[in-house]
């Protein structure tokens, strides 16, 4: 005998109940994420991803762990042959620790093996191109960000995605219709 679905139980159908962690989650969203910035998408025309790791405090990962991280107005950029995080906005918890003054906006390395980082310092001096935060994440137990390599879209670029977009959409109805 199979479990019951959700919509049996009587629970509200956007959320799925995680039975491991005992949390509600959106259906969307796998568990393993902390954080997306959606913006990403939208504003660059995204060629290249590569996976970081990140220099973290103590309250820092217990904040990730409650998923309590915001990527919208994050950049990353290069410095001295190494790549750091600004403006990805980690809220302290209020229990985490009692001696420490968190920051929740501080600047925060990005781990990148060195080959990547001389072509990341090549791709964005030379060609112009912009490093993205994509989404941060939870991989073997730690935190990794995904970082997009990107040319910003110009108004009439995201005009053009979303039309076509909006026609894939229309396109699909009618496909449903008949």
């Amino acid at each position: 005998m199979g479990m019951p679905s959700l919509v049996s139980l009587g629970k509200p159908r956007y959320f799925q109940y995680n039975v491991s962690m005992g949390k509600k989650t959106k259906p969307g969203v796998a568990r393993n994420t902390i954080a997306l910035n959606s913006k990403a998408k939208h504003d660059y025309f995204i060629e290249n991803r590569f996976e970081a790791g990140l220099v973290l405090q103590g309250w820092e990962v217990k904040s990730l762990r409650d998923r309590r991280a915001q990527l919208k107005e994050s950049y990353i950029f290069l410095k001295d042959g190494e790549a750091w995080l600004s403006g990805a906005h980690i809220s302290p918890m209020p229990a985490a620790s009692t001696h420490v003054n968190p920051d929740p906006l501080r600047t925060r390395k990005l781990l990148l093996h060195r080959d990547e980082l001389s072509k990341l310092v090549g791709s964005v001096e030379r060609k112009g191109y912009t490093l993205v935060p994509l989404a941060l994440y939870w991989k073997r137990g730690r935190a990794k960000l995904d970082v997009g390599l990107g040319k910003g879209k110009r108004q009439f670029d995201k005009r053009a995605v979303e039309k076509q977009r909006d026609w894939q959409r229309d396109k699909q109805r009618i496909l449903k219709q008949h």
